[in-house]
């Protein structure tokens, strides 16, 4: 086998190498057999090249290749030589030479895989999950994952270059509320009692910032027991980092250029900055949700005061149950026709919204089967309001706030996708600033945390905590691109006073907080320093930046949305004898 060990690496090949020997190791990709002939395309990790068997070159050769199929593993010696003109593949790197073959050796044979590895198949997710090994061999997927290997090494080199400190945190944990189920892990040595996996590493990177580190950050795993869709999973990875002695716009400044590094480091990217920032309030009111895609235009108008005085009910009830009423001008939208809004109908439908209201722009007045119900007066500020003109189409949605937000951003989404507005090469973040700190649970009577419950209220607001919690900010930040929230982060309470109030207005007792947040609250005491920090979905980082469209495809080895790794079975059955020792009992359910 020595003679066979590799030289050069398929994909790396060029017109240079022409009349040097060469020694590939790779899998066969493809076999065409032209008149004795033997063609064949060698995949490794690299790329492609064109090996050929000519048996009035070597006959031997040429016999062993016969039996070769796709898949085959194979060792090859041979000369670089130039391929003629009008055999030139300017589809491939290589395909300007190819490789005369002198020495082969078959290393393994495969039998006939499920599906070829091509790019052009139209294969079941099930399937390509159970032969993972398989659709890894994909050039695309072999793309998504070196390239989510370069980012994070980019990643990595920006913190150190800005004098982080990648430190690890426990895997194994307590139990605390964080948002999400957690995943439990019971332990065999103090019986009857668990570990927890993290859903983050929140109170361990803000016990570094008391121990003095400064700079933290880890490409962590984090784990979160919770339904799973496209860009979920019950394990993903998390660039996780936190600073003290800082400020929310000093965070905000240095992930920019931390981007700006990456992107063009890793794809030759050059992006703006700063970054577009929106306040929750204007995200919510422009685009009716709070990781508005800002590819395209559309943005939400509420009309609720300009229409109350109508005589179209519909509207009229709406406004005096509290409700309002927002449209959409869908530019150039004559294209639509009444199906096309008869399907939007039923599209906000799912939403909860009862309806979907339209009004076309035609010589510069309104026409639909409502119009008759608003007045001149009222026609003219809706399209002064809007900004319509000749071939415009308006949409309205009238019911409760929450509906109407949710109807209306879906609906821009929907109305862009068919209007063809969006576009795809174009990457468009926006920082959304100034969320509410609390939300009112009204099933269970309490505030909740919008994010969680170290963030830090606006020091300017702290006396509403008393009088009025729902109009408290907090000091968080979500980055979004296009449409995707990337990650979020806050800075956080150093202060054990304020803390503790915190958590006392989300009903946390004294008792509750010492037992899930005691080494935090005692470790505050400690002159713990201002502190805040961010965390990015790493998995849904290379998913955009891929063009994939779920992390799935970016994910080594993921699991379905049932939480099942279809390649090795998991989660599975275990002994009873190992139940026993942990002191387990499982009921089997019907």
């Amino acid at each position: 086998m020595k003679q066979f060990l590799r030289s050069d690496h398929c994909g790396y090949l060029s017109s240079k190498d022409i009349g040097k020997i060469v020694k590939l190791n790779g899998w066969v990709h493809s076999v065409r057999d032209h008149g004795g002939v033997i063609f064949i395309d060698l995949r490794d990790i690299s790329g492609i090249c064109q090996i050929v068997f000519n048996p009035t070159i070597e006959s031997e050769c040429h016999d062993i290749a016969e039996s070769f199929k796709p898949e085959f593993v194979i060792a090859i010696e041979g000369e670089v030589h130039a391929r003629t003109k009008d055999m030139i593949n300017p589809k491939i790197a290589t395909g300007e030479i190819e490789i005369m073959v002198h020495k082969v050796k078959l290393l393994n044979p495969s039998i006939t895989p499920p599906f070829l590895i091509t790019e052009d198949q139209n294969v079941s997710e099930e399937v390509r999950l159970k032969y993972r090994y398989l659709d890894l061999r994909r050039p695309q997927m072999q793309s998504n994952l070196i390239m989510r290997h370069k980012i994070t090494h980019s990643v990595r080199n920006f913190l150190e270059s800005q004098d982080f400190f990648e430190i690890e945190t426990p895997m194994l944990n307590k139990s605390t509320p964080e948002g999400a189920r957690d995943f439990l892990v019971p332990s065999r040595i103090q019986r009857g009692k668990f570990y927890a996996l993290p859903q983050s590493p929140q109170i361990f990177k803000q016990i570094l910032m008391v121990s003095g580190f400064e700079r933290y950050y880890q490409v962590v795993r984090c784990f979160r027991d919770e339904d799973l869709r496209a860009d979920r999973q019950p394990e993903f990875t998390q660039i996780d980092i936190e600073m003290s002695f800082i400020t929310k716009d000093v965070i905000i400044s240095l992930m920019e250029k931390m981007f700006k590094h990456v992107l063009k480091d890793c794809y030759n990217i050059d992006i703006h900055t700063p970054i577009k920032k929106l306040s929750y309030d204007e995200a919510m009111s422009k685009y009716g949700t709070d990781r508005p895609d800002l590819r395209f235009d559309l943005e939400i108008c509420e009309i609720t005061n300009i229409v109350k005085n109508s005589d179209f009910k519909v509207f009229q009830s709406v406004f005096e149950n509290g409700g309002k009423v927002c449209a959409i001008n869908a530019k150039k939208g004559e294209k639509l026709s009444r199906k096309d809004i008869d399907d939007l109908t039923s599209y906000v439908g799912q939403f909860g919204a009862k309806g979907l209201a339209w009004m076309r722009v035609k010589e510069g007045k309104l026409e639909s089967n409502i119009v008759k119900f608003f007045s001149e007066s009222i026609q003219n500020e809706i399209i002064k309001s809007l900004d319509a003109h000749n071939g415009d189409l308006i949409l309205f949605v009238a019911d409760t706030v929450e509906v109407v937000l949710e109807s209306m951003s879906n609906l821009r989404l929907k109305l862009a996708e068919m209007l063809s507005l969006i576009e795809k090469d174009k990457l468009s973040f926006t920082w959304v600033t100034d969320f509410p700190l609390f939300t009112y649970n009204k099933e269970a009577k309490r505030y909740d945390s919008v994010h969680h419950p170290f963030t830090s209220p606006n020091l300017d607001q702290i006396g509403l905590l008393d009088s009025d919690p729902l109009k408290v900010l907090s000091e968080s930040y979500d980055l979004v691109l296009n449409g995707v929230e990337l990650g979020g982060g806050s800075i956080r309470m150093h202060n054990r006073d304020l803390q503790s109030k915190i958590f006392r207005l989300l009903n946390i007792d004294e008792n509750e907080a010492e037992e899930k947040f005691g080494f935090l609250l005692s470790a505050l005491k400690f002159g713990a320093p201002p502190h805040g920090g961010i965390a990015f979905g790493l998995d849904r980082l290379v998913m955009l930046l891929q063009k994939a469209s779920s992390i799935r495809d970016v994910i080594a080895f993921p699991k379905t949305q049932k939480g099942i790794c279809l390649m090795s079975g998991a989660p599975s059955h275990v002994e009873e004898d190992q139940l026993l020792e942990l002191s387990i009992k499982v009921d089997e359910q019907k």
